[in-house]
């Protein structure tokens, strides 16, 4: 049987193969392996029955919101749902 040296599926024919470093433990690519855990978050959320929103700030409102979000002991995220709760309310 051919060898192709590029074929790591066939284990038995690449036992004496020494490759450095730490071994792959996920067979998907970095960029696939992101997708697929933002894809399995979002889906966590929906089933927790949270929505996703996005807005875009200045820096100097993400750095205060990412202040007071530390000084309240809470995730910047946890921060803005309770101001928008607040503000909603009144």
């Amino acid at each position: 049987m051919a060898k192709i040296a590029t074929d790591r599926t066939t284990i038995d024919l690449f036992a004496a193969d020494k490759r450095p470093g730490r071994p792959k433990t996920n067979p998907l690519p970095r960029q696939e392996q992101l997708k697929l855990n933002k894809r399995n978050q979002i889906k966590r959320d929906r089933n927790n029955g949270l929505k996703r929103i996005e807005c875009k700030v200045s820096a100097q409102l993400y750095d205060a919101l990412s202040l007071a979000a530390e000084q309240a002991n809470t995730t910047r995220s946890n921060l803005i749902e309770q101001l928008l709760e607040q503000a909603l309310s009144r």
